[in-house]
């Protein structure tokens, strides 16, 4: 690869093997594929940047991780609205549809919670992440982690009772 920056390359196939799983997460941070995939874009151009120091550490997971959720946790004290699809009529006999409505309504659910604890409740769920991993990328203590998903599961069992 000629032209480019000693390391590039490492990068480059940081990039390709971990960028399906960072749009996951951003996905369920953001709730909106096209926030999602600028998250993703802004979290892999502030690794980029620090790449030589995070190769060194050997940790470029755990880096992209908590950049992505400052970001979003920046994001969100930002702005004070959250965009969320309408939910699609309840009722449908079809399966295919069925699961579409599910998903709304869990994206529904979700972007009621608090960013904190949202954030908590996807890395616990959706990137099946230990509480210590968690209260790292979070900075907060594996106790508050579980005290932020008690509270985060809470409010989705309340809330989609209530739509029961």
């Amino acid at each position: 690869m000629d032209g480019f920056p000693a390391g590039s390359v490492d990068f480059e196939a940081y990039v390709r093997a971990s960028g399906a799983r960072l749009l996951r997460l951003g996905h369920a941070l953001t709730l909106d594929r096209a926030a999602a995939e600028d998250l993703v874009q802004e979290t892999l151009i502030r690794v980029g940047l620090a790449w030589p120091r995070i190769r060194q550490d050997g940790n470029p997971v755990g880096y992209a991780q908590r950049t992505m959720v400052n970001l979003f946790l920046n994001r969100r004290r930002r702005k004070s609205d959250i965009p969320v699809e309408q939910v699609p009529d309840a009722g449908r006999e079809d399966d295919a549809l069925a699961a579409v409505d599910s998903a709304a309504v869990v994206r529904q659910v979700l972007a009621g919670l608090p960013p904190k604890q949202r954030a908590a409740v996807v890395l616990r769920y959706v990137a099946d992440l230990p509480d210590e991993e968690i209260g790292r990328l979070l900075d907060c203590t594996p106790q508050t982690v579980r005290s932020q998903v008690s509270r985060g599961l809470a409010a989705l069992r309340r809330q989609l009772a209530a739509e029961r």
